[in-house]
């Protein structure tokens, strides 16, 4: 047939209609055909005999064969695919209709073998969100004191919660889901599994599992680029370790270092410094004998923050900041900020409670190093804060708040933390 695309085979029976298909497949369970649309030239219908009656389905190509999510290298399989799941849905749709409601997942496998290690882990002790009001004192001679008058409320307990990063997954051999307990039928793409854990559950199983993920060391294929939560986790500590050691390394011997995060370190020794990192982990050696600058260390701590998949102020808080930044006055613009560091997620607030702590430290050899709360918010502002969607008319517009808002956290370091 001169008008069959290549990707079709056999099955592909042309322009016909809905009733000429029908015809051809009465009393054949499973035959299946492809006609092309009648009243849409150039799209493609799959027409699968199934309970008696034929289904039709528009079925598109982009490299691989689907109709839905699932993507097939032939049709074949997709009909494969198919047909076992119309089987176990229509004959079990009751059952599955029930299959989550007694599940096993907090009685068996998964959480009851992280259940201590998490208890333990969360209970090491960092450093809980404080309340902060601030308001005027005229009792308090300082300016600056007179701002932050700090006032205990109680605050929600912190844990490192975090979601699964679930995604299809096509299983070799027979798998049961670690929810419910039941088989994952399918020819592919069964269900999903945790790419940082490795928990595998169905599909619609997966929307019920509580944001308990432990991300397991030999899923994590690197430290840079890798989200912070799940960074932290895998490693059992309370900030990444790029950041711990960096800043370590730079108070032990370049706090004084003039320039220092405003002068560049040479790209290539940064690269390295990350590629240490990726490989070695908190074994990387970045001592003097290996880098002796210190901007090398300093441009690597700057690159991993950059290259967050969500910076450490996220993405879905960043217009909360920026609007604080605009409050014109000064008690109401600190406590906007306060807000909305309290809503950071906790392995973030921590990450930024700590390196704002350092920043600070070196504003205090300003003398030395020439950098105060200003210079210092213009390097690390758009580190730290990036736009939900990448627009270079609102990065630019967004600067100044950008390089206020780390300014202000800086200088107010002690009160807002």
């Amino acid at each position: 047939m001169e008008s069959r695309p290549k990707y079709y085979g056999r099955e592909f029976h042309g322009m016909i209609p809905r009733e000429f298909a029908d015809e051809l497949l009465v009393g054949a369970e499973g035959a299946y055909l492809i006609r092309e649309s009648q009243r849409q030239p150039g799209t493609h219908t799959l027409a699968l005999r199934f309970g008696h009656q034929t289904l039709n389905y528009r079925l598109f190509y982009d490299g691989k064969h689907f109709v839905g999510e699932k993507r097939f290298e032939s049709v074949h399989d997709l009909v494969t695919d198919a047909l076992i799941t119309l089987y176990i849905e229509t004959k079990a749709a009751e059952y599955i209709a029930k299959m989550t409601t007694n599940p096993i997942y907090e009685h068996l496998g998964y959480t009851s073998l992280l259940k201590d290690k998490t208890v333990h882990r969360l209970s090491r002790g960092h450093t809980e969100p404080r309340r902060v009001t601030f308001q005027k004192d005229e009792k308090i001679s300082s300016p600056l004191v007179r701002r932050s008058v700090l006032k205990d409320t109680p605050e929600k307990q912190c844990s490192y919660e975090k979601i699964h990063n679930f995604k299809v997954h096509t299983f070799r051999g027979p798998h049961w889901c670690e929810y419910c307990a039941n088989f994952m039928w399918g020819l592919i793409a069964q269900g999903v599994r945790c790419s940082d854990c490795g928990l595998n559950v169905h599909k619609q199983c997966s929307k019920l599992i509580p944001s308990d993920c432990q991300p397991d060391l030999r899923r994590i294929k690197k430290v840079f680029s890798c989200d912070l939560t799940t960074l932290v986790k895998a490693h059992n500590t309370t900030r990444p370790m790029v950041v711990d050691m960096c800043i370590q390394e730079i108070e032990l011997r370049g706090i004084k270092s003039e320039g220092l995060y405003r002068v560049s370190g040479f790209s290539e020794h940064i690269e390295d410094v990350k590629l240490a990192f990726d490989r070695d982990g908190e074994k990387a050696n970045i001592s003097a004998s290996a880098y002796a600058d210190i901007n090398i260390i300093a441009g690597a701590l700057k690159l991993y923050l950059r290259d967050l998949p969500i910076p450490v102020i996220t993405f879905d808080l960043y217009s909360k900041f920026i609007q604080a930044a605009k409050i014109p006055n000064a008690d109401s613009r600190l406590e906007a900020i306060h807000e909305s560091l309290l809503q950071l997620p906790p392995a973030h607030y921590e990450t930024l409670r700590y390196l704002m702590a350092h920043l600070k430290r070196v504003t205090l050899f300003e003398k030395d190093n020439l950098m105060n709360a200003a210079n210092l918010g213009i390097v690390f502002g758009p580190t730290l804060m990036q736009p939900p969607e990448l627009n270079a008319l609102t990065t630019l517009n967004d600067m100044r708040q950008q390089k206020l808002v780390v300014q202000l956290m800086i200088e107010h370091e002690d009160v807002l933390f």
